[in-house]
This record gives structure tokens, sequence and C-alpha cells, in this order.
């Protein structure tokens, strides 16, 4: 352990903390900052870490809504807790589609993790964003809260969430583009991918964790400490990011964020494709 590997865990910690929740693909960023700063460890932890520090932004989402998603929050009516509990009655079925076809998926999608899989799902995803913003210019949406999300349009949701098995998709990206075609607005869909985080990730990391072990292998005691740490560093920043897009889209369209995309997404393919040639 150096203090220029500390510095590595900390910027990919911020990373990730900026990006998980913005519909800008948190993979295609985390690759990217890797391969540019590239942290020092073996191939299977580096697997591990990528995913288990989302901890830190689920952790994030808890706090920040913890009033929004506690059923038993001090005040509320019979009523109020009964909705609680649907709406994560929603959460969960919304996670099935992912859940179902993940699991089997995920030794292959891992093999899709390169950055020419990574910038086409940017570019494209940046596209869709562009193309549903001019469709929606001036529309009112029938879903205006997530209270208003129903059991069916959840389960659709979930269904769009599978897309970002694919690398470079983004997990919110899919699901607020999803949600926002049939009908949500664009806080409504932001909040309940939030929401939809919060099992998916942590599901997410679990998994890593039992196959890291399963497969033979052992955390030493800085490895723990680079999670932790990274996990600090995406908890701190998805603070931040949570309350900068709830913020934004208030006053603005995602328009913005499909631009991005697409420049991030040349930038990706011009690192690779540049590094494969000097290679």
């Amino acid at each position: 352990m150096s203090f220029v590997e500390i510095l590595k865990v900390i910027v990919l910690g911020i990373v990730e903390g900026f990006t998980e929740w913005l519909p800008i693909s948190s993979t295609g960023h985390m690759i990217l900052v890797d391969e540019i700063i590239h942290l020092e460890v073996s191939e299977a932890y580096r697997e591990v870490f990528m995913v288990v520090i989302q901890l830190g932004a689920i952790l994030a989402v808890l706090i920040l809504y913890f009033h929004k998603l506690n059923p038993f929050s001090e005040g509320y009516s019979d009523a109020q807790k009964r909705g609680t509990l649907r709406l994560w009655g929603k959460i969960l079925v919304a996670c099935i589609p992912a859940a179902v076809i993940g699991l089997p998926l995920d030794n292959f999608m891992n093999k899709l993790m390169n950055g020419y899989v990574v910038s086409a799902m940017l570019i494209i995803y940046g596209v869709f964003f562009i193309l549903l913003e001019n469709r929606n210019r001036n529309s009112k949406f029938p879903i205006e809260r997530v209270t208003q999300i129903s059991f069916q349009t959840a389960a659709v949701i979930g269904c769009f969430q599978v897309l970002a098995l694919i690398p470079g998709t983004s997990r919110s990206g899919a699901t607020i583009l999803g949600a926002m075609l049939i009908g949500c607005s664009r806080g409504a869909a932001a909040e309940f991918s939030f929401f939809l985080g919060i099992p998916v990730m942590f599901g997410a990391s679990l998994l890593k964790i039992i196959k890291f072990f399963i497969e033979g292998g052992a955390f030493k005691g800085y490895e723990v400490f680079y999670l932790l740490l990274g996990m600090a560093g995406a908890f701190a920043v998805s603070v931040y990011s949570i309350k900068f897009l709830m913020g934004y889209i208030r006053k603005h369209d995602f328009k913005f964020f499909g631009y991005y995309r697409i420049v991030l997404g040349i930038i990706v393919l011009s690192y690779f494709g540049i590094s494969a040639l000097v290679a």
C-alpha cells in the first residue's frame, strides 16, 4: 500500500460517486479513469472493487431519502405507511427482470467490458436522450410523482433496466430513459431510478463478493482498506451528485447529458483505438 495507490482509490471513489446517479455511465468513466491511473491490484480484485464501492453510493440514497423510504417514519399516517410499503413493492417488482436475466449473463457481460462496447453505448444512448427530449418539448407528463407509478409501470421500467447490463449503457440512464418514454416526469424518473439502485447495486455487490470467495479469492488488509476508502468517497460525492441532478432537472432537460455522452463516447473510442494502434 502506497500513498499514490491511496490517491488512485480516492479518485475512483469520487468518479463513482459523481457518475453513478447521473445518466452518463459510471462504468464508462471508471474504465477510462482506471486505464489512465491504473490501480495496481489483481484483476479479480479490480472487478470486485469496481462494483462494491457502489455501496457507498447506495448509502447516500438511503440517507437522503430515509424519510420517504422508511414506512415507519415518525408522523406517518397509516395511509402513508401503506403507500411507502407499496413503493418498496414496486421497487422489488422492477428489480425482477434484471435479477432473472442478469444472473445467468454475468460472465458474458464481463466479456463485453471493453472500451469499444462502452463507447458505442455512450454514443447511442446519448442520441436517444436528445431525440427523447426533442419529442418531449413542451409535453406534459401523466406521471409527475413517484407515488403515481403503478406496479405495471414499475415492471416496464425494470425491463429497461435490463439494458444496463451492457457496459456503458448506464443503469440510471436506461431506467430514466425508459420511465420518461412511458410517461414519467424527469423528477419521478430520476427518483425511481435512485430507489431501484438500492437492491440492484446491493445485490450486484454481494454477488461479486461471493463469486470472488468461491473462486478462491481472499482480501488482504490493504484491499479491505481500499474498498472502505472507495466507498467513503463514493458516498460523499453521491450526496452532492443526487442533489445536483434533482436541482438541475427542475429547470433543464436531459439533453446536456446526451451531448456529454456522445463527446465522452468519442473520447473513449479514440483512446482505445489509439492504444490498440500503438500496441
